[in-house]
């Protein structure tokens, strides 16, 4: 099983790799996306890693709070997503 996190605050120039890469110090990741606006095609400055159900807890305390591309990252486990109508 997995556990989805959700990753905020992102630096626009961070790449999937670097996110993936970041977190494979503390988790086995099992991908990692980076959220982009449709039109534009630019990072909306937030993203989502997929890691391994037991080291999920760990990721997001050794993560939450730290630098990535210059930016103190978000880091929360992620919610359902909800139905927009």
């Amino acid at each position: 099983m997995s556990k989805t996190l959700y990753v905020g605050n992102l630096a626009w120039s961070t790449t999937e790799e670097e996110l993936a890469q970041a977190f494979a110090q503390h988790a086995q990741v099992i991908s990692a996306r980076i959220i982009t606006d449709r039109e534009t095609g630019r990072s909306r400055g937030f993203g989502f890693v997929e890691v391994a159900d037991q080291d999920a807890e760990q990721a997001v305390e050794a993560m939450n709070g730290t630098q990535l591309g210059g930016r103190d990252i978000i880091v929360n486990e992620a919610r359902p997503r909800q139905s927009r109508y």
